[in-house]
């Protein structure tokens, strides 16, 4: 056999894989639906938003977040009017969440190093000491199923309006709503 007939063997061999692979797509059988095509498995089990671990989940990481990033002491004393903007907002087969929003009471001081809502000018310049003594500000929150450490329990993220001084959630806290 020599090397021509070689040649055109492989590309006869190729054309015939390339043209019985070239067939329309299908549906999944039942076999892969049911085995191997599953997808996540959600029970929609979130906590409601009154649950106090949630809100001494936010209250706790609001405060390490203050102190760690902004040299702040701001905390949260207390959450108010607290209820449901909505709960599976895209359907069933997203990761299940519920939207919260309240009003809370932040207290402490701040060292406002940029201008934003929560700074002052004074002395001709920015970044003065500001005290907050029971100011209310409104938090949206979401509660995540499987949010939590490697997915291991539900997990929760928030955006105090007035306090996204990252802008994680600009513009005013808008991303953080379904």
């Amino acid at each position: 056999m020599g090397a021509a007939t070689r040649w055109a063997t492989g590309l006869l061999a190729s054309a015939a894989l390339v043209a019985a692979t070239a067939g329309t797509g299908h549906a999944a059988s039942f076999l892969e639906k049911n085995f191997w095509l599953s997808g996540p498995d959600y029970s929609g089990n979130v906590p409601a938003c009154d649950t106090p671990a949630a809100l001494s989940r936010i209250q706790k990481h609001f405060a390490e977040t203050e102190s760690r990033f902004w040299n702040s002491s701001l905390t949260i004393d207390s959450f108010d009017r607290i209820h449901q903007i909505a709960f599976r907002p895209w359907g069933e087969e997203n990761v299940p969440r519920r939207y919260c929003t309240a009003d809370v009471v932040v207290s402490g001081a701040t060292t406002a190093k940029t201008p934003d809502a929560t700074s002052h000018y004074v002395g001709g310049k920015v970044g003065s000491n500001v005290a907050m003594h029971g100011e209310r500000h409104k938090i949206f929150y979401s509660l995540i199923e499987d949010g939590g450490f490697l997915g291991f329990s539900w997990g929760v993220e928030w955006c105090v309006d007035g306090l996204d001084r990252s802008w994680t959630y600009a513009p005013n806290c808008r991303m953080a709503l379904p």
